[in-house]
């Protein structure tokens, strides 16, 4: 005897340890934290903004110099020089050459400020988008955590459920075998035990799905599992929503992207416009002729300024400072549309999230009702004034407030995550 309870303890440790180790608890911070440092895209993100810093030291480049080495050898014929293909001639000589040449821009009268300033917009512009997508991942692993904490409570109600009306079955069974309850009361009360478990079998499913749903957004490959820690509700919503539109238009990282991007465009249409302005620059270079003709000295050097003016081009500069200055107002108009857009959403999703708060009271009322509906009906029932059919139903009922208690909860808090990333509170 003591043998075997030694045994049982020992299943009974070994079980708590397994469990212990198959569920980590996660809380909604710790959730959030796993999915920014997992999730691919808020990785993506970094790199293309990255990438786009990248671009402001490539355009930066043309204010510094250039120096190259060249090494040449020739052979010639004696005596000879270019002339076709050449408006003037060049004399040919055999030669083996090295020098170096230096070439430095003096000014392009602004090209450069212009594009490098597009430049540095656009990886500000890449910045916002880093921060807006780390939203949409927050937001993510903020709706799949509600949900699967929905998911549980709808399966603890369900399981409740089950647990009741078998209960139920059993006794009207026995009471039918006394003749106390008619056969008919079994049958009903048969048919509400399968409903339950039809209940249950969709709760079963949908926590699966739902805890399918958290570990993609954590940015995990395989479903994980999780013991979830439940999370306060948020405060009561202001009143209105204009303080939180103004918060959208300052703080919204799509929105200020958007932006960045217009102000990009348009300091690269003033660099367009810059093409047809001159660019001076100096050259230099300097080298030696270990072996040459007797007619060429040993060394060489020589330094010179080059302004290179446009003159003609077939328009080609006024096009492209044409197609600049359309982009740059189609991106002036895609920046008052967003905003238009932003005002909608944040205004919709206030809406939304005030009437999923009023609701929590009228669930719990409803819960309250229910319950004491049930309590009666069992009364009457065990007293014999009423059918099984009377008391199914508030048993029905008494679910169904529970249910819809649950999912009051849960749905206030992720339409709570989906106002603050519509109001570009969640970042």
């Amino acid at each position: 005897m003591a043998r075997s309870l030694f045994a049982a303890m020992l299943v009974l440790q070994f079980s708590t340890f397994s469990v212990a180790q198959d569920h980590r608890t996660v809380t909604l911070a710790e959730a959030e934290a796993i999915a920014i440092r997992n999730h691919p895209r808020i990785g993506a993100a970094r790199s293309g903004a990255a990438a786009a810093s990248a671009m402001i030291p490539q355009l930066r480049s043309a204010y510094f110099p250039t120096l190259s080495g060249n090494i040449t050898g020739v052979g010639a014929e004696k005596a000879t020089a270019v002339a076709a293909g050449n408006v003037t001639t060049s004399s040919l000589a055999s030669r083996v050459a090295s020098g170096l040449l230096i070439n430095q821009m003096i000014t392009d009268f602004g090209r450069t400020a212009s594009l490098t300033r597009s430049a540095e917009l656009r990886a500000e512009a890449q910045n916002q988008n880093v921060t807006f997508t780390r939203a949409q991942v927050l937001l993510n692993v903020r709706q799949a955590y509600y949900r699967a904490l929905s998911a549980q409570a709808v399966l603890k109600v369900a399981e409740e459920t089950v647990a009741a009306r078998r209960l139920t079955l059993r006794q009207v069974t026995e009471l039918a075998k006394s003749n106390l309850k008619s056969s008919l009361d079994v049958s009903f009360a048969a048919v509400n035990l399968s409903e339950a478990e039809l209940l249950l079998y969709r709760a079963e499913n949908d926590i699966e799905a739902a805890f399918t749903e958290l570990s993609a957004a954590m940015g995990y490959e395989q479903e994980q599992d999780f013991h979830l820690v439940d999370e306060p509700l948020p405060p009561p919503l202001d009143p209105s929503a204009d303080a939180l539109m103004d918060l959208a238009r300052r703080e919204r990282p799509d929105l200020a992207s958007l932006r960045l991007n217009h102000q990009a465009a348009l300091s690269f249409a003033e660099g367009e416009r810059r093409l047809r302005f001159p660019m001076l620059s100096a050259i230099g270079t300097a080298g030696a002729l270990p072996g040459h003709d007797e007619k060429l000295r040993g060394r060489y050097g020589a330094f010179g300024l080059n302004m290179n003016i446009p003159v003609l081009n077939g328009d080609l500069f006024s096009a492209r400072w044409a197609e600049a200055n359309f982009k740059a107002q189609a991106s002036a108009q895609e920046v008052q549309d967003l905003e238009l857009r932003v005002v909608r959403d944040v205004k919709v999703a206030w809406l939304n999230a005030s009437n999923a708060f009023r609701r929590l009271e009228v669930t719990a009322r409803f819960l309250e009702q229910a319950a004491k509906t049930l309590r009666l009906a069992q009364a009457r029932y065990d007293l014999g004034l009423s059918s099984v059919v009377e008391l199914n139903q508030a048993q029905l009922s008494k679910t169904s407030a529970e249910i819809a208690n649950a999912s009051a909860k849960y749905e206030y808090q992720i339409l709570h995550a989906i106002l603050a990333y519509q109001s570009g509170a969640l970042r």
